[in-house]
């Protein structure tokens, strides 16, 4: 079942920082943001697939990479809430999100969350699981975001780079979590 939460106006909906609610979703993405796109294939067969979708909706694949993850629920549903925090020891950078929408159905596993205030960056960013009928196992990122602290705004491009390169290790880690490893 796949639920969504749209904003059809140009606020921000409630307990996020942007307005295009959803769009991860329904697309397309919104002007005026950077967009990421990361698809790669993390394994094969119904194990794999069921593997990748819950590391993916209970916070395991990003705590495989390092991230700290503190949320109100252990499984990815719309309206739950959740800090992710990067950083080495002391010094973390804390972005705190909302589940947006989620999908669980037998093909297709994930969710995606929206920016809340104090997030460094405003936009959203979608993690979907797919299983092909061939069994191949794909994973994707999408997002949009901009800038909407100081030091983002700063970072410019340098922020942008390493958007992609955790959307790299996201995949890296789930692909050893689908593996079992």
């Amino acid at each position: 079942m796949t639920r969504l939460i749209r904003s059809l106006s140009d606020t921000p909906a409630p307990g996020t920082n942007y307005p295009e609610v959803g769009a991860t979703r329904t697309g397309p993405l919104p002007a005026g943001y950077h967009h990421l796109h990361h698809t790669v294939r993390v394994g094969h067969g119904r194990a794999a697939y069921e593997a990748a979708g819950a590391a993916v909706t209970t916070w395991a694949m990003h705590r495989a990479t390092g991230a700290r993850v503190d949320s109100t629920a252990d499984r990815a549903a719309p309206g739950v809430t959740l800090e992710v925090s990067l950083g080495l020891g002391p010094v973390r950078f804390t972005a705190p999100c909302k589940v947006i929408w989620t999908t669980y159905t037998e093909r297709e596993t994930g969710f995606a969350y929206g920016t809340r205030a104090g997030h460094p960056e405003c936009g959203e960013e979608s993690f979907v699981v797919d299983l092909h009928e061939n069994g191949d196992v794909w994973f994707t990122v999408t997002a949009f975001s901009r800038a909407a602290a100081w030091y983002t705004r700063l970072g410019g491009p340098v922020v942008r780079f390493l958007q992609h390169a955790y959307a790299s290790r996201l995949g890296r880690a789930l692909t050893a979590l689908a593996a079992g490893r």
